[in-house]
This record gives structure tokens, C-alpha cells and sequence, in this order.
């Protein structure tokens, strides 16, 4: 594998990164100029990856990339397994944190918040939007587990023949498993930061101070660079 990383001295046990270039913004980010709410505040962005952080009960956190596909009124949803290392971990704790960044804008995004299974019915209505593809694909990846070489091809011909795909149709009847679907991340805390000179970055940060039954309301402050 090849990293595209600018190095200097590099040695068998070290990676030393070239001084990053000055963060340049053109607007302020301010609490006097952003949304009441941190959703309406992020439809502005254009988001489509985000780094999806959760953890056991014995507090070991875990992170990796998972695309975003919705934002709605009560928060930000993405689809995976529900056998996953994820799933698991956010049903024994369920609380996870993201992060966006776009790196050619110098802004980057911090969500900490609870979690919940969307609804079948959203779920179902995503997946049946996907390709066909994909749709097999979420069938025949038991994700997260260990699996030997051609098992997964195998078991997706078994799949195939089971839900009478055939080539070029695209119009087969493939449901939606019941281990699959959708969850919500809820935000309680939402962090906008944006890249200045001399490293004195915005960052606005929301903090909700009463829950979306009681009529959702935020506390917004800036926060030190």
C-alpha cells in the first residue's frame, strides 16, 4: 500500500510530516452569524464520508469511514450490518461520535451524541433504492467476521440462485435482511471549525440544553482555537 504523505528524514521507525501549510478561510465562524439549530447549520456543508467512532463497555473505542446518507430532523443516519463490530458496539453502548473534514476548505465538523435504530420502513425504503448489487452484497457479507478466500463469491452465487437473479436483470426481488438497516446518530454536542492563520481557528460548539420532546433548544459558544 502507498500513502501519499510528504516526508522528510524518513528512517525504518519514524514518519515525520512536512511543516502543514497555513489554514486560510475567508469568512468568520461566529456564534452571532450561524443556525439555533447545528442541523440547519450543516445543510450548508456537503458532506459524504464521515469517521464513525463508538465503543465497548469497557470504554475501547473503535473508528472507521462510513458514507452519511441522511440528515433529518432528529439527526444524522447511516446503513451497515447489525451482526457488524459497530452494531454491536452501539447496542451495549449506545453512543458514538463523528467527524467530518474537507481538507481543500479547511472545515471540519465534531458530532457526540446517543444512538437508535431507524425505523424498518426507513431502512427498507434505502435499501430497496440501492443497486442490485448491493442489495445481494448486504445478504452475502457477514461484516466483521473472518471469512476464507472465494467464501464470500460463494455464498453471493448461492444468493443469486436463491433470489432467481440473472444476468442483466436488474428487476430480481431482493428483501431487505432482517440483520440489516439503519441507525441515527442524535447530536447533544455539535463542533464547527474553521481553518485561520497562526492556527487561531473558529470553532462554534452547540451544546443542547433541553431534549426535542421539550421543544429543541441549544446553548451556542465559541471555543478556544
Amino acid at each position: 500500500m502507498e500513502c501519499n504523505i510528504a516526508l522528510v528524514e524518513p528512517s525504518p521507525d519514524k514518519i515525520k510530516v512536512l511543516p502543514h501549510r497555513q489554514y486560510y478561510t475567508s469568512d468568520q465562524l461566529s456564534p452571532s452569524n450561524v443556525a439555533p439549530s447545528p442541523l440547519d447549520q450543516f445543510r450548508s456543508c456537503e458532506p459524504e464520508a464521515m469517521c464513525l467512532s463508538t465503543a465497548t463497555t469497557s470504554g475501547i473505542p473503535s473508528a472507521r469511514i462510513v458514507l452519511l446518507k441522511q440528515v433529518d430532523a432528529r439527526g444524522f443516519v447511516f446503513f451497515t450490518n447489525y451482526t457488524s463490530r459497530k452494531s454491536g458496539e452501539l447496542s451495549e453502548n449506545p453512543h458514538a461520535a463523528l467527524a467530518f473534514y474537507w481538507r481543500e476548505v479547511h472545515r471540519s465538523v465534531r458530532v457526540v451524541g446517543r444512538v437508535e435504530k431507524v425505523s424498518r420502513e426507513e431502512s427498507a425504503e434505502y435499501y430497496n433504492s440501492r443497486p442490485l448489487g448491493s442489495r445481494l452484497g448486504a445478504w452475502a457479507s457477514r461484516q466483521s467476521t473472518v471469512v476464507g478466500e472465494g467464501e464470500v463469491g460463494d455464498r453471493l452465487q448461492k444468493l443469486q440462485i436463491r433470489f432467481g437473479v440473472q444476468e442483466g436483470n436488474q428487476e430480481a426481488a431482493v428483501p431487505p435482511p432482517d440483520f440489516w438497516g439503519g441507525w441515527r446518530i442524535i447530536p447533544d454536542e455539535v463542533e464547527f471549525w474553521s481553518g485561520k492563520p497562526s492556527r487561531l481557528h473558529d470553532r462554534v460548539r452547540y451544546l443542547r440544553v433541553s431534549s426535542p420532546a421539550d421543544g429543541e433548544q441549544w446553548k451556542i459558544d465559541r471555543l478556544a482555537p
